[in-house]
């Protein structure tokens, strides 16, 4: 399964979420701010990143917008997890440099097949595998 780095603040929305994607066998490595957040996903390179809008020291838009000026993380998919969902924020979510966003609350009967669809969007075929 994936190595999915969340950049989250909130315990109990980083405890359901971890709790979520472990069960479908997927690795969670948490951060708890948003410089934690760019400094794990260096060192990582998780298949996916589940990034908090509203996080301490720098916010989630700052934050996408650091990760995609680093070469070596543009091809790993961000999804804002986030409870803006007012007019406007869902472009400026993507204009940061999201690939989408899931709104808060997590639905936990969707969360998992929301997730999955951007896993499998990056899903790239070893080279001579059929």
């Amino acid at each position: 399964m994936a190595n999915i780095l969340v950049i989250e603040d909130n315990e109990q929305n980083l405890y359901l979420t971890t709790f979520i994607l472990e069960r479908r066998g997927h690795r969670v490595t948490a951060a708890r701010d948003g410089r934690q957040g760019i400094q794990l996903a260096q060192e990582l390179c998780p298949a996916l990143m589940l990034l908090d809008i509203q996080l301490p020291v720098m916010d989630g838009y700052a934050v996408a917008e650091a990760l995609r000026r680093n070469p070596a993380l543009t091809h790993i998919p961000i999804v804002a997890v986030t409870s803006y969902a007012m007019a406007g924020d869902r472009e400026r979510i993507l204009a940061a440099g999201c690939n989408g966003y899931i709104e808060k609350p997590i639905n936990p009967e969707t969360f998992m097949t929301e997730v999955e669809s951007f896993l499998s969007a990056t899903e790239i075929p070893l080279a001579g595998v059929d």
